[in-house]
């Protein structure tokens, strides 16, 4: 597994480029993000999101799958929302907030049939950095660990998944809160799942 280091969020360019050169020939990363440390590839790359769901052990048929955004109107392309969506998007944007919407056509195939997205702009300069230079999304789910180091120290992640993902990018210690999931496909926002945000 390759690591490629970084500081304070933010990838050199020619480290952008190498990272979506890699994710463009579909290989697998964990990265991280404004809460946990995230396994990831390029959103628009049928067999490489295979490759995620299979190391997690996820049914994209049963499971809503996330991407992360580099900013608003790229979930736009997406994902549909309204007016007072896209107000609560640019309220609480970038931030901790997985938002579920209604998946838009556009989606690849890993999402066909699938009615919902959900979708992340971290309060992250390299996760939306990424999504910017790849020019479309990621695919993203929070990495799985058996005790509280394995969450937060770059090294002991690295170790855990050092035969699991193509490379990983080290950054600061990861959070252990999850991101909070905000369902918006019905006629109000509901909180599913409590996290790291708070709605404004």
């Amino acid at each position: 597994m390759k690591i490629i280091k970084i500081w304070n969020d933010e990838a050199s360019d020619r480290q952008l480029g190498e990272i979506c050169r890699d994710l463009e020939s579909g290989h697998t990363m964990i990265l991280p993000t404004d809460t946990l440390y995230a396994i990831a590839c390029d959103a628009l790359n049928p067999k490489a999101i295979e490759k995620i769901c299979r190391l997690k052990g996820i049914n994209p048929d049963k499971t809503n799958l996330s991407i992360i955004c580099a900013d608003i109107s790229m979930a736009a392309e997406y994902a549909r929302f309204d007016n007072y969506a896209f107000r609560l998007l640019r309220d609480n944007t970038p931030g901790p907030f997985t938002f579920l919407f209604k998946s838009a056509s556009t989606l690849p195939k890993a999402f066909k049939g699938r009615k919902v997205v959900g979708v992340r702009i971290p309060d992250n300069k390299l996760c939306r950095d990424i999504a910017s230079r790849l020019g479309h999304p990621i695919l993203s789910t929070s990495i799985e660990y058996s005790d509280s180091d394995y969450a937060v120290n770059p090294g002991l992640i690295a170790e855990a998944y050092h035969e699991k993902v193509d490379f990983f990018i080290e950054g600061d210690d990861g959070d252990m809160q999850p991101s909070t999931i905000v369902d918006c496909t019905g006629n109000e926002p509901v909180i599913v799942r409590d996290g790291k945000g708070i709605l404004e």
